[in-house]
C-alpha cells in the first residue's frame, strides 16, 4: 500500500474547515490523491519555469507562483468568478 506524502489528519481538517461536519475516510484518501497529483503538476511546471529562466538546479518561489497563476488564473479568487459572470451577462446583452 502506498504511503501518503500528506498527513491524512491534516487533509481531514482541511475538509472540515471547508464546512463539512462529517468526513469519510474515502473522501480523505481521494483528496490526498488529488493533492499529490496537483503537487506533482505544480512541481514539474515550476521546474520548467526555472529552466526557462536559465536555472537548472534552483526552483524559486517565483517559479511556483508563476505556475499557480498560469494554472489557476481564472479561479484564484471568488471575485474573479463573479467578474467573469458579470462580463458574460454584459457581453450577452450587447449581442442582442
Amino acid at each position: 500500500m502506498k504511503t501518503s506524502k500528506f498527513s491524512l489528519y491534516d487533509i481531514e481538517q482541511f475538509i472540515r474547515e471547508a464546512g463539512a461536519e462529517r468526513v469519510t475516510e474515502d473522501a480523505v484518501r481521494a483528496l490526498d490523491r488529488e493533492l499529490e497529483k496537483l503537487a506533482e503538476t505544480v512541481t514539474r511546471r515550476a521546474k520548467m519555469n526555472a529552466e526557462h529562466a536559465g536555472r537548472r538546479k534552483l526552483i524559486r518561489s517565483a517559479d511556483v507562483k508563476l505556475t499557480h497563476m498560469s494554472l489557476f488564473a481564472d479561479y484564484s479568487t471568488p471575485e474573479s468568478l463573479s467578474t467573469k459572470a458579470s462580463m458574460t451577462k454584459a457581453s450577452s446583452s450587447i449581442e442582442r
